[in-house]
Order: structure tokens, then C-alpha cells, then sequence
């Protein structure tokens, strides 16, 4: 079993040898705007996950998934031809959900700035119920307090 270290480091190398190889090697009309966003290698370095993002409408993503599976294998030759490793590891391309939870997360955080300045409004005018500091003690009270 290899280190954790050594993982992280086939990662990064497998990462650069796809975005390269989806670049110069793999010539498919059905790709379109791919960005591998991240590697994960296995300890035991036998099997790697490629995650990925695509750019445009759900057409286009379809589209590059299809032109991607198609060429997971000359992908997995590029990682053999360009790493120096026993055994290529296999090759898992996942379509990366991070842009899609950020934009969730940017929805929520919109409606919550909407919503606070719903409640600034209404928080203008107020006034209130019992006075500044309702717990204050009158003068009287603490005179009488004193005595």
C-alpha cells in the first residue's frame, strides 16, 4: 500500500497528463468545453477518479459525457504513456457537482440578503415598547432603593 503522499502526487500528474491529452490527443466534434477540476487516486494507486466540468447547455454537456466515455480508454493510454508505474491505473470520469451546489448555495444566500432587508425596512420606524432600556430603574425607584 502506498502512502498518502504518493497518491496525492500520482493525482495531480494524471490530472495534468487528461486536461493535456483531452487537448492534443483526443480530436472527438462531440467535446466541448471540459475542465478537469480534480484527480483522486487510490492508496493503493489502482484506480483513478477524474472529476470534470462542462460548459454550456445540457446538449453540450450530454454531448462531451458521451465523447468522454467513448474515450476513457486513450485517455488511460495517455496516463500509462506518461507516468512510470508498474500498472495504469483504471480511470472513473465524474462529472464535477461543485458549480451546481455553488450556485445553490448562491441562491440561498441571495434570498437571505433579500430577506434581511425586508426585515431593515420594517425596522426603520420602530419604536420602542417600553422605552430605550425598559430595565433601567426609574431615579424615583433608586432613591427610595437608597433609603
Amino acid at each position: 500500500m502506498a502512502d498518502p503522499a504518493r497518491a496525492a502526487k500520482l493525482a495531480d500528474r494524471i490530472k495534468s497528463v487528461v486536461a493535456r491529452a483531452l487537448e492534443t490527443r483526443i480530436k472527438d466534434e462531440r467535446l466541448g468545453f471540459v475542465t478537469i477540476t480534480d484527480a483522486r487516486v487510490t492508496n493503493d494507486l489502482q484506480h483513478a477518479t477524474v472529476y470534470y466540468t462542462v460548459f454550456g447547455d445540457e446538449e453540450a454537456k450530454a454531448n462531451s459525457v458521451a465523447a468522454l466515455e467513448a474515450n476513457r480508454g486513450r485517455l488511460r493510454k495517455a496516463i500509462g504513456d506518461n507516468i512510470r508505474m508498474r500498472l495504469t491505473p483504471t480511470l472513473t470520469l465524474v462529472a464535477d457537482e461543485v458549480p451546481e451546489n455553488a450556485q445553490q448555495v448562491e441562491d440561498l444566500l441571495r434570498a437571505a440578503r433579500e430577506r434581511d432587508a425586508e426585515v431593515a425596512k420594517l425596522a426603520e420606524g420602530a419604536q420602542y415598547a417600553g422605552g430605550e432600556n425598559p430595565y433601567a430603574a426609574d431615579e424615583d425607584d433608586e432613591e427610595d432603593a437608597s433609603k
